[in-house]
């Protein structure tokens, strides 16, 4: 074994590992792709083994790949933590943070808006960069591809395997409401039970799949009460589309009561049970951005002072979503460090 093991080209090995992909691991690392695959030749010579296999449609793991992989981790992780302990040093430079709102829109009280907010004010020196794609199921393969670094949403809806890679934090309960045109017949209520639906089939975004997430909270809740999805359409994008879409389709649309303002409709909360969604940060294990954890303590100071993750009475939430309330910090806070 070489004395002398430069963690740039552990860093490298793993990266490219990780995604299988020379261009993407490089644009990971903000390297050159030809600096890549020349630490990654050097590290080949060094060790004395091929770690991948290449042809002109794929990269895969040799078997000696496979066996540095746990080693190569666990060498970076405890670098990382050495320099943590010291600081990252004067003018270091820190790169942006990719963040996925999943919205478009803006609304008076959307969740990762505030939290971004809070976190661009207590982190000034640092960029936080804001994308807006929508939905967690799509900003989870990003994540996983390290296209991005954080993203919100409902963590519990994504599949077993997607969730099994990734971490995240809880940060708030969101009331559940039902978004409708002004000239729907229940338009005039200030409150629905949701046996007040009844008759009235309730869009949960079916037709997006982008938000299957939010798509499986919706059956699940419609499904408890007897009530009917409505039929899956092609999602609006934006305030005019969306109002638009409410008054061709006609059916109540599934939101949160502090989601956006939508001209010519109204925003009705549920009762009676009080329906809940549990918001959460959701990144990469071990990830040690500072914006990541500039994002979490705003989070928590926002949950701390109103109160975000109380549960009131006469609520609903599914059984999974509920562990994750009192599971979250126990293994899935950001890593501290440098």
């Amino acid at each position: 074994m070489p004395r002398d093991l430069h963690p740039r080209l552990l860093r490298g090995f793993v990266a490219t590992a990780e995604t299988l992909h020379f261009g993407r691991a490089a644009e990971r690392l903000y390297v050159a792709q030809q600096a890549l695959s020349r630490d990654v030749r050097t590290l080949e010579g060094l060790l004395g083994e091929a770690l991948f296999t290449r042809t002109t449609r794929s990269v895969d793991l040799t078997p000696a790949g496979h066996r540095l992989l746990p080693g190569a981790r666990r060498l970076l992780a405890l670098h990382d933590e050495l320099l943590a302990g010291f600081g990252s040093g004067a003018g270091a430079a820190v790169r942006p943070l990719l963040l996925d709102l999943n919205s478009d829109v803006t609304g008076p009280d959307l969740t990762a808006d505030r939290v971004l907010e809070r976190a661009r004010a207590a982190w000034p020196e640092g960029e936080l960069l804001a994308r807006f794609h929508g939905g967690l199921a799509a900003a989870a393969a990003e994540l996983l591809a390290h296209r991005l670094d954080a993203s919100f949403g409902r963590f519990a809806g994504l599949p077993a395997p997607v969730r099994g890679r990734l971490a995240q934090l809880p940060v708030r309960l969101e009331r559940i409401s039902v978004m409708m045109a002004d000239t729907h017949p229940l338009a005039a209520r200030p409150v629905l039970r949701p046996a007040d639906l009844d008759g009235h089939p309730v869009d949960i975004c079916a037709g997006n799949p982008a938000t299957t997430e939010w798509a499986d909270l919706g059956a699940r809740l419609l499904r408890e009460h007897g009530l009917r999805a409505a039929e899956p359409y092609v999602p609006p994008v934006g305030l005019d589309e969306t109002a638009r879409y409410l008054v061709r389709h006609g059916d109540p649309m599934l939101t949160t009561v502090g989601g956006p303002r939508i001209p010519g409709a109204v925003n009705i909360p549920l009762v009676d049970p009080v329906p809940l969604s549990l918001v959460s940060l959701v990144h990469r294990p071990g990830e040690r951005h500072p914006g990541l954890r500039a994002l979490a303590a705003a989070a928590a100071e926002l949950g701390a002072a109103e109160g975000w993750l109380d549960c009131p009475a006469g609520s609903w939430l599914p059984p999974a979503d509920a562990a994750l309330v009192g599971a979250g910090e126990q293994h899935t806070a950001p890593a501290s460090g440098g």
